[in-house]
């Protein structure tokens, strides 16, 4: 069975957010265009407490700056997805009806989480990669924000996992926080095997 993954299609994401992804909100119509070609759909969610260690205010330093994070390099962003919060929340327009589980991610606030499968030590599972196997589930279709983080590392991990992994590109936008980013990250999906497809080819 293939699943469709929704990574982190929050209101912070979008460009009235927090950690506002340029033309963010732009991937809801087209996720919920090819949701109904799918046996199962799953959404991630970033759940940060308020004190999370990758908010950089926590550093007297500027988002973008990087940092050691309990021996991990650590990207150091703007406060968003606070748990409970408005800009924590999926998207409105989003099809939320279509969603059969949500996974919570980042709520460890000594590591950050990227992936929709594991914090960023790998240290803890969100559980994603074994609910889908439960539901036999061999192939994934990736979504959602942002193409150049939290949709990249959710792809890898996913691929890692065995899941045959494709990212749907007009389904996804990057943050593009040094020029260039999103066609990096798709070239290092590519490298690896995952696949690159458009929404109407699903």
């Amino acid at each position: 069975m293939k699943a469709l993954i929704l990574v982190d299609i929050q209101n912070d994401f979008t460009p009235t957010g927090t950690l506002s992804v340029p033309e963010g909100d732009q991937v809801v119509p087209v996720v919920n265009k090819i949701m109904d070609k799918f046996g199962l759909v799953v959404a991630t969610q970033d759940w940060h407490p308020p004190d999370h260690k990758s908010f950089a205010v926590h550093h007297d330093k500027d988002p973008g700056e990087i940092i050691m994070l309990n021996g991990i390099e650590q990207i150091l962003w703007p406060v968003h997805c606070v748990q409970g919060s408005v800009g924590a929340e999926l998207v409105a327009g989003l099809n939320s009806k279509g969603i059969a589980k949500v996974f919570q991610k980042g709520m460890d606030r000594e590591v950050d989480s990227y992936s929709g499968f594991f914090d960023n030590d790998h240290k803890t599972a969100t559980g994603l990669g074994d609910y889908l196997k439960e539901q036999g589930v061999d192939e994934v279709y990736i979504t959602g924000l942002a193409l150049d983080v939290c949709v990249k590392f959710t792809a890898l991990d996913a691929n890692s996992l065995g899941f045959k992994t494709k990212v749907v590109v007009d389904a996804t936008r990057a943050v593009n926080i040094n020029a260039g980013d999103g066609d990096r990250a798709i070239a290092d999906m590519k490298a690896v095997g995952i696949e690159p497809v458009m929404s109407g080819d699903v």
